[in-house]
């Protein structure tokens, strides 16, 4: 096992003393770099830096970052949730590490689809039959993955196919 243990600092945001969230840092006791590029791999990172290594991703409304001797986590609810992020991270690392030689490391950042360009696609009518108020918002929720080409009842079989190619291109295996 890389990653054994850390210490946990829970800090609340100075600039706005009434802010419903904390941010969390775990100082890791052992060095976590070399896990790094395997880590991207396996979670996609929104953000890497090779030298010193670090990954940053988005999930579920929060940043999360991960350098050699730390791992931030922010807007969690209070230490109990950040400490439950935060040892999912640990997990992950020491996952990918033990792994390492089934995964190819990643030394960049994940393409992505980008919402202006799904929104192109979408035939802008912000019906709301999809759920969405807006084609924006719904175009933002195919980008995270939350939904698809086939949940938007406005748009026509041949603008469906080009969304569809459009999104095929950042597909993983997995």
């Amino acid at each position: 096992m890389l990653l054994q243990s850390y210490t946990l600092d829970v800090i609340n945001n100075h600039c706005m003393p009434a802010a419903q969230s904390v941010n969390c840092i775990a100082r890791l006791d052992q060095d976590v770099g070399c896990a790094i590029p395997y880590l991207n791999a396996v979670i996609e990172g929104d953000q890497f830096t090779p030298d010193p290594p670090s990954v940053t991703f988005k999930t579920e409304g929060r940043l999360i970052s991960v350098t050699e001797r730390t791992i931030t986590v922010n807007a969690v609810e209070d230490e109990a949730q950040g400490r439950k992020i935060i040892d999912w991270i640990k997990r992950e690392i020491n996952e990918a590490w033990e792994d390492r030689e089934n995964i190819k490391p990643r030394y960049a950042k994940a393409e992505r689809p980008q919402v202006v360009e799904v929104l192109k696609r979408l035939p802008k009518t912000n019906c709301k039959k999809c759920g969405a108020p807006t084609c924006m918002v719904f175009a933002t929720w195919v980008v995270q993955g939350a939904k698809d080409e086939t949940q938007c009842p406005e748009l026509k079989e041949e603008d469906k196919r080009k969304l569809h190619d459009y999104l095929a291109q950042f597909a993983t295996d997995g």
